[in-house]
C-alpha cells in the first residue's frame, strides 16, 4: 500500500526521497498512528513534504490512495467479534465480473423502466431474492436492492454501489458542505482574487490619510477625513451538487465554499442534487420542507449576479433530458430546460466539475451539462479555477 502511495508522490513532482520514505516507514512501525488515518495523513505529510508548496499535490495524492479508509481500532482489527447480521444478508448478493455484467442489458429506455415497474408492483404479491424480473434483492433485476442492472431502480437499499440507478425509491440524507474548512484554501484564495472588483461604498468610516495631510495643510488646523470602505462589488451566486457520488468530493469542495465565503461579501449559495429542477435549498437537513423554487431565484437575484455550478455532473441522462427523470422524485420540466433559463438569466455562469478533465469524455450526462453550458466547464483543479475566474471577468 505504502510503495504505490510514494511513486505516486514522485509522479506528482513531490519532491519525496527514500530516506524520507524509511522514515515513514519506521514512524509507522513504533505505533505513531496505528489504526487512525488522521493521524497518519499528519505522519506521512511531516515526514515527506519538506515545503509547503507540495501540500496541495500530496493531499490529491494522499486522497487518491486512501479515500475510504476509516480508523480501526486493535479490537476490530484483532479481537474476536461476531459476524453482523447486516454481513450475513448482503452475502446472497450476486457479484458479477465485468464481461458478465455487459451481458445484462438495459430494458429500453426511461418511459419503458418506469413502465415495467408499474407492472411489477402490480403483479408482485410477496418478497423476492434473486432472479432477473420481480422487485427484490441480489440477481440482476432492474427493480430492487444489492444486486446488478446497468439501468434500473434502486428499491430499500443503503447506499449507492455502482451509481447506475435511474431513480431511487428512497428518503436519503445529505449533509451541508462547512465552509470553514481552511486546509488547502490559500491557493483557491489566489485564483479567486482574479474576480475582484474594487469599488468605495457605503458610510464614510475609514481615514483618508492622504487627504488629511492634504486638508490639514490647507486649512492650517487638524482637519480629518474620511471616505467609503473600499470593498469587493462582485456578486456571487453558488449552487452545489450535493450527495450521492458528490460524497467522493465533499472535501475539495468544502475547500472552495469556505475560500468563495471569506473572499466574497456579496455572495449566496443553493443546493441540489445532481440537475436542477424547480426547487433548490439552503439546509440539506430541511430540503424537503424549506424549497426555494427556481423561477423565485430567477426573479430575486439580478443578471449581473455571477453563477458557479459546483458538480460531477454524473448521472442518469435522463435526469437532464426527460420530465420525471429526477433520480429522487418525478419532475415536471426537463433539467435541461431549467438549466438552459438560469444560464440566460446569469450569462456569466461556469460549471466547476471535480472529475478531472481527461474523464469528462466517457460520461454522456457530463457532455450534456457541458454543451448546456456552451462549453464553459472547467475542472476543479488551481489551473480549472484561473482558467474560470478568467471567463467570469469578461
Amino acid at each position: 500500500m505504502f510503495i504505490p502511495f510514494f511513486l505516486e508522490l514522485k509522479a506528482a513532482k513531490v519532491p519525496v526521497t527514500l530516506r524520507e520514505f524509511l522514515s515513514l516507514i519506521e514512524g509507522m512501525e513504533t505505533g505513531i498512528a496505528t489504526f487512525d488515518v488522521e493521524a497518519f495523513y499528519f505522519l506521512a505529510r511531516a515526514a515527506l513534504v519538506k515545503d509547503e508548496r507540495h501540500i496541495d499535490r500530496f493531499d490529491r495524492v494522499f486522497r487518491q490512495c486512501f479515500a475510504g479508509l476509516e480508523a480501526v481500532s486493535p479490537s476490530e482489527a484483532f479481537g474476536e467479534a461476531a459476524i453482523p447480521e447486516e454481513w450475513l444478508k448482503k452475502l446472497a448478493e450476486k457479484y458479477l465480473t465485468e464481461e458478465e455484467k455487459k451481458l445484462v442489458e438495459a430494458l429500453g429506455g426511461f418511459d419503458k423502466l418506469m413502465e415495467t415497474l408499474r407492472q411489477r408492483l402490480a403483479e408482485q404479491t410477496g418478497r423476492h431474492q434473486g432472479g432477473s424480473k420481480w422487485i427484490g434483492t441480489a440477481g440482476t433485476s432492474p427493480f430492487g436492492a444489492y444486486g446488478y442492472n446497468p439501468e434500473g431502480v434502486r428499491i430499500g437499499q443503503e447506499g449507492s454501489r455502482h451509481r447506475r440507478a435511474a431513480k431511487v425509491w428512497d428518503r436519503r440524507e445529505f449533509r451541508d458542505y462547512d465552509d470553514t474548512v481552511e486546509l488547502g484554501t490559500r491557493n483557491i484564495k489566489a485564483a479567486l482574487k482574479r474576480l475582484r472588483r474594487w469599488v468605495r461604498e457605503g458610510a464614510a468610516e475609514e481615514l483618508d490619510l492622504s487627504g488629511t495631510i492634504r486638508s490639514t495643510a490647507e486649512h492650517g488646523y487638524l482637519d480629518v477625513v474620511t471616505r467609503p470602505e473600499r470593498r469587493n462589488a462582485v456578486k456571487l451566486l453558488m449552487f452545489f451538487d450535493v450527495g450521492g457520488s458528490m460524497d467522493d468530493h465533499i472535501r475539495v469542495v468544502e475547500e472552495l465554499f469556505s475560500a468563495v465565503r471569506s473572499e466574497f461579501r456579496h455572495m449566496d449559495y443553493f443546493y441540489f442534487h445532481n440537475c436542477v429542477y424547480e426547487g433548490l435549498w439552503k439546509d440539506n437537513r430541511r430540503r424537503r420542507a424549506d424549497v426555494t423554487r427556481t423561477a423565485e431565484l430567477l426573479r430575486t437575484f439580478g443578471g449581473d449576479y455571477r453563477a458557479i455550478f459546483v458538480g460531477d455532473a454524473s448521472m442518469s441522462p435522463y435526469e437532464i433530458s426527460h420530465p420525471g427523470g429526477s433520480v429522487e422524485y418525478w419532475n415536471d420540466e426537463a433539467g435541461a430546460l431549467w438549466l438552459q433559463r438560469i444560464t440566460a438569466h446569469f450569462p456569466r455562469s461556469i460549471w466547476l466539475n471535480p472529475v478531472p478533465a481527461e474523464h469528462w469524455r466517457h460520461t454522456q450526462s457530463i457532455a450534456m451539462i457541458r454543451a448546456l453550458f456552451g462549453g464553459r466547464m472547467f475542472p476543479l483543479t488551481l489551473a480549472g479555477l484561473q482558467a474560470a475566474t478568467r471567463e467570469l471577468s469578461r
